[in-house]
């Protein structure tokens, strides 16, 4: 199968050359892997162009675009820079430059992919460093496919229509690849290691726009308020969800457009119900 990575960059000079180690070890190589460097300042470009020297599956582009920090948007934005430029793939792939992949990563999704024909997703887990030791980055589910680490299959990525550019682009997506009846699914041995914690810098406005992310997938307030909750108390963040509900209320009064029909929000509402129920009946 062929696979084509697409990495957005920004500033990750400090990260980027552990990322690109971990591609090369891979037991099974991508065909091409893209960095697009989005205006930074630092030495980003430069490491990316030192490895495409070394290696012709490897590419090294150029982006300009504003320096306003934009969640969600800017990522799926360079992201989509980079997929215009590659090649016909079979699995399409955006991962973050702060990663370390163990070398068998893509040789285990691979065998997954061929052994599901239904498969629209698929991803290790990530892990974050405590003290000495690489622990589960506890702010998702572990089946939930994680925007560091995404895989797509080719006709998954086409029936969704790719990214939404802003914040809940790696939810709705996953949102999504269900309601077209594909399978999604997380490689519990893949353990994925992420050099920057999520969530670091974020700001007010950040969480704000996750509940904006909300209104949009169509989740509706109550849905909403749930969600908030769950991501208060793993980010041990009580201010959390006031901010993730003042968000969604802006979001509502002025009436932004949405990431998803009627039908696909109807859908995603049942779907998140069923998921809430079945947890409260296995308690």
């Amino acid at each position: 199968m062929r696979i084509s990575i697409v990495i957005p960059a920004h500033n990750e000079a400090i990260f980027l050359q552990d990322c690109l180690d971990s591609f090369v070890a891979q037991t099974y190589l991508p065909n091409e892997l893209l960095v697009v460097d989005d205006n930074s300042s630092d030495n980003t470009f430069n490491i990316a162009k030192d490895y495409a020297q070394k290696y012709n599956w490897i590419k090294a582009v150029q982006r300009s675009s504003s320096n306003e920090h934009i969640p969600g948007k800017k990522v799926v934005d360079t992201f989509n820079f980079g997929l215009e430029q590659t090649s016909d793939f079979d699995l399409v792939g955006k991962f973050d430059a702060d990663i370390i992949l163990p070398e068998n990563y893509f040789e285990l999704i691979v065998n997954q992919f061929q052994a599901n024909w239904k498969l629209g997703m698929c991803s290790g887990l990530l892990y974050i460093k405590k003290s000495d030791e690489w622990v589960y980055e506890n702010i998702a589910d572990q089946n939930h496919i994680r925007g560091p680490i995404k895989l797509y299959h080719k006709a998954c990525f086409n029936k969704i229509g790719g990214l939404r550019p802003g914040v809940g682009w790696d939810t709705v997506d996953t949102l999504l690849a269900k309601y077209h009846g594909f399978d999604t699914m997380t490689v519990p041995e893949l353990k994925v290691k992420h050099l920057r914690p999520t969530g670091h810098g974020y700001s007010t406005k950040n969480y704000q726009s996750k509940g904006v992310a909300m209104y949009k997938m169509g989740y509706g307030p109550i849905l909403t308020k749930i969600a908030a909750l769950k991501m208060a108390w793993q980010a041990k963040s009580p201010g959390l969800y006031f901010q993730a509900m003042f968000g969604y209320l802006q979001a509502f009064f002025r009436k932004e457009p949405k990431y998803v029909s009627k039908k696909e929000g109807k859908s995603i509402r049942n779907y998140r119900w069923r998921g809430i129920l079945s947890k409260l009946h296995s308690i």
